[in-house]
């Protein structure tokens, strides 16, 4: 299981992202169906899942957007780094990349006494719709 700290030679930005949007029940549903062996998911199905757009809007808000360019481009060494340059208070900055780690955003890089954030994706596309039972066609 990703426990959102990685090493140094795992960094991925640039990269895209597929973002699924699902009930929870339903992907309760289609995870007991792929633990069961009933659904196999596709190469090209979302990896990463909300449950609804709104809980997406709050993790790829603007200001977690801005977040991302910054650590993208200034390349923090750690947090206490990342908030001299963004402006952000500390105990803000690493609940929000926790968050954004467990969905695999940013990597978190242990390094001495610090956690140096890394971005893991710089776009997004999200996959969602009104007929979504749980499971996916091939």
């Amino acid at each position: 299981m990703d426990n959102g700290y990685w090493s140094e030679g795992d960094t991925m930005a640039n990269k895209t992202i597929k973002i699924g949007i699902m009930s929870r029940e339903n992907y309760k549903k289609r995870t007991i169906a792929i633990a069961r062996g009933e659904y196999k998911p596709t190469r090209g199905e979302p990896k990463v899942w909300f449950e609804s757009v709104q809980s997406m809007a709050q993790v790829l808000s603007n200001e977690n957007q801005e977040l991302l360019r910054i650590i993208n481009e200034q390349k923090p060494k750690s947090l206490k780094e990342l908030e001299l340059v963004s402006g952000r208070k500390r105990s803000n900055l690493s609940r929000t990349l926790k968050t954004m780690s467990r969905y695999g955003i940013v990597n978190l890089v242990k390094q001495a006494r610090a956690v140096k954030p890394i971005v893991k994706a710089t776009d997004f596309k999200v996959e969602f719709g009104l007929n979504t039972d749980g499971q996916r066609a091939p």
